[in-house]
C-alpha cells in the first residue's frame, strides 16, 4: 500500500505547512478527494491480497508482520504507519491532515474490504483482480496527493531521507522498498508477480492520472 509514490515532477504541487494546507481553501473539493482516495487505496490493498499473486512492497512487510503478531492486515498498516511517523522526527518532516488520515483510514478500509471480498478460484479472475488492484491504487494515489493536504507517512519518510542524505528520491524509494521487501520476506511475507507488476506500473499510472485530480490552490 503502498501509499508511497512520488508525484510526477511536472505536476505543480504546493509545498505548504499543515496550517497553510487548510487555509489554502477549496476544502469542499479537497477533503472528499483526500478521503475517497484513502478509502480506495485501502480497498486496492485488499484486492491485491485476495488476488494472492503478490503484494506491493510495503504490504509484503505488513503481511509478514501479521504472521507473528495477532493483528489484522489493516491493523498492521496502521501500526507501521505510526512507526514510520516516529522516524519523521529526526528528519524534521511536518505532518499534515493527510498524514494522520493516511495512517488510520487506509488500514481500516483495507480490513473492511477484506471482510466482503473473497479470493476468486479461477486464475483468470485472480489476475484480473490483481490488475484492478494496481490500477485502483494508482487512481487512489492521484486522488489523495491531488488534494494537496500533506504527504502520507511513507512518502514523507522517502522525501525526508532524500533531503537529508542528498540522494535522489528515486534511489531512496528503491532502497526503502527493497529493504521492506527483504524484511517482509524474512517475516514470511507474500511476494509474487503482483509485486513486480505493482513496482513497474504504479509510477506511470499515477503520473498519467495525477494532473487530472490536482486541485489548483491558486484558482
Amino acid at each position: 500500500m503502498t501509499l508511497s509514490q512520488t508525484p510526477a515532477a511536472t505536476v505543480p504541487l504546493a509545498e505548504l505547512g499543515p496550517i497553510a494546507q487548510l487555509r489554502a481553501g477549496r476544502l469542499a473539493v479537497r477533503l472528499p478527494l483526500l478521503y475517497v482516495g484513502l478509502v480506495v487505496y485501502g480497498a486496492s490493498l485488499a484486492m491485491m491480497v485476495r488476488a494472492d499473486l503478490g503484494l506491493a512492497p510495503w504490504d509484503v512487510l505488513h503481511s509478514g508482520l501479521i504472521r507473528h503478531v495477532p493483528i489484522t492486515l489493516g491493523q498492521a498498516v496502521v501500526l507501521m504507519s505510526f512507526v514510520v511517523l516516529v522516524l519523521w522526527i529526526p528528519l524534521k518532516e511536518m505532518p499534515g491532515l493527510a498524514t494522520i488520515s493516511n495512517a488510520v483510514v487506509v488500514g481500516l478500509a483495507a480490513d473492511a474490504t477484506l471482510l466482503v471480498l473473497d479470493r476468486p478460484d479461477a486464475m483468470a479472475l485472480r489476475i484480473a483482480l490483481m490488475v484492478a488492484g494496481v490500477l485502483t491504487c494508482g487512481l487512489a494515489t492521484a486522488l489523495y496527493i491531488g488534494a494537496q493536504l500533506g504527504r502520507g507517512p511513507r512518502d514523507g519518510l522517502m522525501t525526508g531521507l532524500a533531503r537529508r542524505t542528498g540522494l535522489s528520491i528515486r534511489l531512496v524509494r528503491t532502497l526503502l522498498e527493497v529493504g521492506v521487501v527483504l524484511i517482509g520476506l524474512l517475516l514470511g511475507g507474500v511476494l509474487g508477480i503482483g509485486t513486480i507488476v505493482f513496482a513497474l506500473a504504479i509510477g506511470p499510472i499515477t503520473q498519467v492520472l495525477l494532473p487530472i485530480f490536482v486541485v489548483d490552490l491558486e484558482g
